[in-house]
């Protein structure tokens, strides 16, 4: 079942790199007591992903930011490397919080993954934003048209904070 406005965040562990190198995050600490944006993409480097949804993030962030948000985060089903290659190749360290759910663990608890096996790609996440508050989900926009990036856009999601 997908996740849904009202809903609470599942409890997952992401990897994310640091200055001190790979580490674990739990959703805790994420989203406890935070007010974040979470987008979700299908994967690293692919077009969509960093030429239309990533940008519009990295283009919004300070308003994005002014209106609260403490965290934006970005998550797919890839490794913590290909993760950490995309941030760093996006000029997006330190402006948005890189999560990579390399099993899909996170995506398919919330109900946010499909099968991109015809293409090649496997297990991925669906593209989506998200505002969640305190670990409940307040605003999720799911993308229903593949390759497209406007229901889940950077712009939508500001005008709905």
């Amino acid at each position: 079942m997908t996740i849904k406005a009202g809903d609470t965040i599942p409890n997952a562990s992401f990897k994310t790199r640091t200055q001190d190198g790979v580490t674990d995050i739990s959703t805790d600490a994420i989203f406890a007591g935070k007010k974040v944006v979470l987008f979700g993409v299908p994967g690293a480097f692919t077009p969509t992903c960093s030429m239309n949804h990533l940008p519009g993030f990295l283009d919004h962030n300070d308003a994005i930011r002014a209106k609260g948000v403490d965290t934006i985060a970005v998550v797919a089903v890839n490794d913590v490397h290909v993760m950490n290659a995309w941030c760093q190749s996006t000029g997006a360290e330190g402006k948005i919080l890189f999560l990579a759910d390399g099993n899909g663990e996170f995506t398919k608890a919330a109900g946010l993954d499909q099968d991109l096996s015809v293409a090649g790609l496997g297990l991925r996440s669906r593209r989506y934003s998200m505002l969640v508050e305190d670990g409940v989900v307040k605003t999720l926009n799911i993308e229903e048209t593949p390759g497209q990036a406007d229901t889940s856009s950077a712009e939508k999601l500001l005008a709905q904070l």
